[in-house]
């Protein structure tokens, strides 16, 4: 699909500055949405939105570190 390659050479494109000012766009939008959540949802929100974060970021880091490891040989 075109929009995944946009997307794709997007990402390769900016300096991690742009990056992070997405991702900060994306973390206020989920908080924006959390708070407007009526209350019996919270709690399925607060549970989907960790177990999500803990499927990404253990890889994120994992990747990190390792490349971090490649840079200091």
């Amino acid at each position: 699909m075109k929009l995944f390659r946009v997307a794709d050479d997007y990402c390769r494109a900016p300096n991690w500055k742009i990056l992070a000012l997405v991702k900060f766009c994306l973390f206020s939008v989920g908080i924006i949405c959390g708070i407007l959540l009526p209350h019996r949802w919270k709690r399925p929100a607060i549970g989907a939105a960790g177990a999500v974060f803990a499927v990404t970021y253990i890889p994120l880091m994992t990747s990190f570190f390792r490349f971090w490891a490649k840079d200091k040989t």
